[in-house]
């Protein structure tokens, strides 16, 4: 008689429901995740399609890296262009402390200054 309680406990038992994995991936290593196809998009709405790896092999987006690159690009660009205008050669410091650093700075930054606004 004892048995039969524990039967009816058993069938009152309902089945647990599968743990459901979000399609969005989180934290830090969410565009790595995303990148090997574990997760669909990042919490910032990037795709697979929207990710690659950098010289260094971290997972970052592409519209921002070609932004940077071309931020850094125009930059290096508007320097060279200083040290021509200033007639510099050889290792100079950008805003060191030697009065060439200060005055190729200064230049550089109006240089590119002028091209960002003539490109906007």
């Amino acid at each position: 008689m004892a048995l039969e309680p524990k039967k009816a406990t058993q069938s009152k038992q309902r089945v647990m429901k599968a743990k459901r994995v979000s399609k969005i991936a989180r934290g830090r290593m969410a565009k790595a995740l995303v990148w090997r196809g574990k997760h669909e998009k990042t919490a910032g709405g990037l795709r697979a399609d929207g990710l690659m790896k950098n010289k260094r092999g971290k997972v970052v987006s592409k519209r921002q890296s070609a932004q940077n690159a071309r931020k850094s690009k125009d930059w290096v660009d508007s320097i060279m262009t200083a040290r021509q205008l200033l007639n510099m050669n050889g290792f100079v410091l950008v805003n060191g402390k030697s009065a060439q650093g200060k005055a190729l700075y200064i230049k550089a930054k109006a240089t590119y200054e002028e091209k960002r606004n003539g490109k906007a």
